[in-house]
């Protein structure tokens, strides 16, 4: 692989304030925070669609909730042909949806990276 090829893909967020916030202080440069229920749905599609389209991001981080709201075009980002970016629902601090955490995060990790990891 030559050195051309190689490029280092930033991480975006789309969250509430409190993980848009921890998400900076780790450096997360591309941040967008929705700030509560009106209007949501859209502003979560358009910034999605947003950083999809940016080549420089290889990672969007996203809500649980926020993911759901926008299921539309998250579905169509997993099922298109494109490998990045890669796009990861977090639980909120409310807690997640999920019943078995380890399970899901498993089966994700085998469909996006191709191997299984252990938890």
């Amino acid at each position: 692989m030559n050195k051309s090829s190689v490029r280092n893909l930033e991480v975006a967020v789309i969250g509430d304030q409190e993980l848009v916030s921890v998400l900076r202080l780790a450096g997360v440069r591309k941040t967008h925070i929705i700030p509560g229920e009106r209007n949501a749905a859209e502003e979560v599609r358009s910034t999605l669609r947003e950083y999809v389209s940016d080549q420089e991001v290889g990672v969007v981080v996203l809500l649980e909730e926020f993911a759901d709201i926008a299921g539309d075009v998250v579905a169509q980002i997993r099922q298109s042909k494109s490998v990045l970016p890669v796009v990861v629902e977090v639980p909120s601090k409310q807690g997640t949806k999920r019943t078995d955490v380890v399970s899901y995060y498993k089966r994700f990790c085998r469909e996006f990276l191709g191997f299984d990891i252990e938890i």
